[in-house]
């Protein structure tokens, strides 16, 4: 009888019992966001989807809100190179001190910001490097299938996105005639961004012979909490003595472009010399993460070289996993010691408060301050909320230009003619703090010059924006551009 009653009060009340525990559920987890002493704008943010959007913005912040980068998502002390790392880059930082580099002229004009990625990152300063800037699609892939071609012991590929359509197709070709010939072939892709590449794609790889493996799979629900932590990076290693690294994904758009954006544009650097090994390092440091195996043959990953050209560069990776956000502080350090002209050239544009500031505060100072964004976008929200800052940019006096001929997915950025970066990461919060991101920054005057050179011919394509025309853009734009402006620090 008792029991009856009780159950006649829950039906009777379920509504409301449901209500009460949902509001607990929000208001536990609006609590947990404030303690985790984010960015304001981003807490901010996620409190008012939790109360506007209750069960909407609840799952959203279960698959996309949740930090992870004070719990470390793994951890790289106990791997042997990151300690061989570890011990060099106090070795530099104590050459450094002891001005052991103040002969070279263009590492001695940037020596806060390799003190600063030594530090936050443990990136090593490498001087012994042979360097290609290649920026278009056929260029880069004729290289890389050329390397692939020549590879005779190991051949490491990094991916965000690889595409199951012709260039995608010619390179899994190449990878397993070279995994059946003995070549070993290690691919990580990540699974969100080729989410749609088939399994038949990879069966194949792994029947030649193969070792694939996804980065960070995504099961529901057990790793729906990490779906918004990517592996951005691009990387290829051909035994441990070929790099490339850039921004450029395997797809076919870059050699055929597409019906909405035409072609698609990147920088990718083929690197030989030093600085591969610290490529080598991050590529097996995220294969240790993705397969659980310690590849330690150093004779083999790490060969021998011989110096031929002394082009100065500093490989730095950035990540959830990480003590800082080494890239964003990076941009930092160089936009703030400009002293003559900053050149940027990003497909997202949604840079945090510091970012921004110091670039408005560079262009008040007197400093040529240059932004290339698209004309076009392949992300409708996050084009419009990178156009909902032009206005304060041009507002600070920085020049801000619409590539035309295309889509421009290059993330670059050039400093007085001194130091260059190219890279995965754009310039906006995602690749600050929930991408992994890898980044290499240029000390080479020759190397930059080149760069400059192509980014002011690439402005000759670009529509130049004007603050008086631009004010009178449609209401319907700069509400777009509001909404999403809103919604910016979760992109």
């Amino acid at each position: 009888m008792l029991l009856d009653f009780w159950n006649e009060i829950v039906v009777k009340n379920l509504a409301l019992i449901l209500l009460v525990v949902y509001l607990l559920t929000v208001l536990s987890t609006a609590v947990m966001v404030i303690h985790e002493k984010r960015d304001p704008a981003k807490t901010s943010i996620w409190v008012l989807i939790l109360i506007l959007m209750p069960i909407i913005g609840l799952i959203f912040y279960m698959f996309f809100g949740q930090s992870h980068r004070k719990e470390k998502i793994f951890n790289r002390k106990s791997l042997r190179d990151h300690q061989q790392i570890a011990q060099i880059s106090k070795n530099q930082l104590k050459d450094i001190r002891a001005e052991k580099y103040i002969d070279i002229p263009s590492i001695e004009e940037n020596i806060r910001i390799i003190t600063l990625l030594l530090n936050n990152s443990k990136a090593l300063l490498t001087l012994y490097n042979s360097v290609d800037i290649l920026q278009t699609g056929p260029k880069t892939f004729g290289s890389i299938i050329e390397a692939i071609d020549g590879a005779e012991s190991s051949i490491h590929l990094e991916f965000y996105i690889i595409e199951n359509d012709g260039i995608g197709n010619l390179i899994q070709k190449k990878l397993i005639a070279k995994a059946k010939s003995g070549v070993e072939v290690r691919l990580i892709y990540d699974d969100v961004g080729s989410w749609h590449l088939p399994e038949r794609y990879i069966e194949e790889l792994k029947n030649a012979g193969a070792e694939v493996y996804p980065f960070m799979k995504v099961k529901f629900p057990l790793l729906t909490s990490k779906v918004n932590y990517r592996n951005h990076r691009k990387i290829i290693v051909i035994d441990g003595k070929i790099a490339f690294m850039g921004g450029m994904n395997i797809a076919d758009r870059y050699l055929k472009g597409n019906s909405t954006l035409g072609t698609w544009y990147d920088t990718v650097l083929r690197i030989e010399g030093e600085a591969v090994r610290t490529l080598q390092v991050i590529f097996l440091t995220d294969w240790f993460f993705v397969s659980n195996i310690i590849i330690s043959d150093r004779d083999k990953y790490f060969p021998e070289f011989t110096p031929v050209h002394k082009h100065a560069l500093q490989v730095t990776a950035s990540g959830p996993d990480s003590d800082w956000a080494s890239i964003m502080q990076a941009f930092f350090a160089g936009i703030t010691r400009a002293q003559k002209h900053i050149y940027i050239a990003t497909p997202y544009f949604i840079p945090n408060e510091s970012i921004l500031t110091a670039l408005k505060t560079a262009s008040l100072s007197g400093v040529d301050v240059r932004i290339m964004l698209p004309g076009k976008s392949d992300s409708t929200v996050i084009y419009w909320s990178s156009m909902s800052y032009v206005s304060e940019l041009l507002v600070a006096g920085i020049k801000v230009y619409l590539f035309q001929g295309g889509f421009n997915h290059s993330k670059i950025l050039m400093i007085d003619s001194s130091f260059a970066s190219v890279g995965s990461a754009n310039m906006d919060i995602r690749s600050f703090e929930d991408n992994f991101e890898l980044l290499t920054m240029v000390y080479d005057k020759e190397l930059t010059l080149q760069l400059e050179a192509q980014y002011l011919k690439d402005l000759r394509r670009c529509k130049m924006l004007d603050l008086k025309q631009w004010s009178k853009r449609l209401v319907k734009q700069t509400f777009k551009e509001s909404v999403a402006r809103m919604f910016s620090p979760l992109f």
